[in-house]
């Protein structure tokens, strides 16, 4: 059973905030005797979305990441996830690039931290994801990602906002890009209406998607071309 902890704060150091020992994890036990311990690290928010990618066994999430460093830092992302690996947070981001909030701190953790599989917005809200399994959609979406991406409040121009799709090519691996599935949650004038949250696969194949913003379930069906 894997556990993931959000962190308490958006950049506090751990080393210095008490609140902040043992989050910005993915744990994991055993459930028939579970004694939790630190499968990943460094990961400040992948409590929207952890799932194991059925094709290949792997852990991925969907990570919040930091905010207060402007519109384009720190991307969101998603990626599998490495047992014993750290992904930067809070000293770190994308790999060895330093929170200049921590300037000089941790130069040991500079070339451990991993670069995320699949960078996304910064301010995205990426939350839930899951693993297209089914064969109702094209041929194409088997074994793909969807992730709900709940949007910014934070950025001067809108993002997020929308259901995306990232490509594992079938052979459950990405290789970064990923493109959008379901959108219109925002007006032309910039209101928005609609904020994905939850998503999974229904026993129909149909995608069911949570929306906090209408509080409505959206469902996506395939009837062809």
């Amino acid at each position: 059973m894997f556990v993931a902890v959000g962190s308490d704060s958006n950049v506090s150091d751990p080393d210095t905030h008490p609140d902040e020992k043992g989050r910005a994890d993915i744990l994991v036990c055993d459930p028939a005797n579970c004694e939790l311990k630190v499968y990943a690290y460094g990961i400040r928010n992948a409590g929207g979305g952890i799932r194991v990618n059925p094709k290949t066994s792997e852990l991925w999430c969907s990570v919040n990441e930091r905010d207060a460093l402007g519109d384009n830092l720190v991307p969101d992302y998603i990626t599998h996830v490495e047992e014993g690996g750290f992904y930067g947070w809070p000293w770190w981001y994308i790999g060895g690039h330093q929170d200049p909030r921590h300037e000089g701190k941790h130069p040991e953790l500079k070339d451990k931290a991993i670069v995320p599989d699949v960078l996304l917005q910064p301010h995205n809200g990426s939350l839930e994801l899951t693993f297209y399994e089914s064969d109702k959609f094209p041929a194409e979406y088997r074994g793909d990602i969807f992730a709900s991406e709940h949007g910014s409040w934070n950025k001067s121009v809108r993002v997020g906002y929308e259901v995306i799709r990232v490509p594992l090519h079938q052979t459950g691996h990405a290789t970064g890009e990923y493109q959008d599935f379901l959108t219109g949650f925002v007006l032309p004038d910039g209101n928005v209406w609609g904020r994905p949250v939850g998503i999974t696969v229904a026993p129909d194949g149909s995608l069911l998607v949570s929306d906090d913003g209408s509080n409505s379930i959206w469902r996506i069906s395939y009837t062809g071309k």
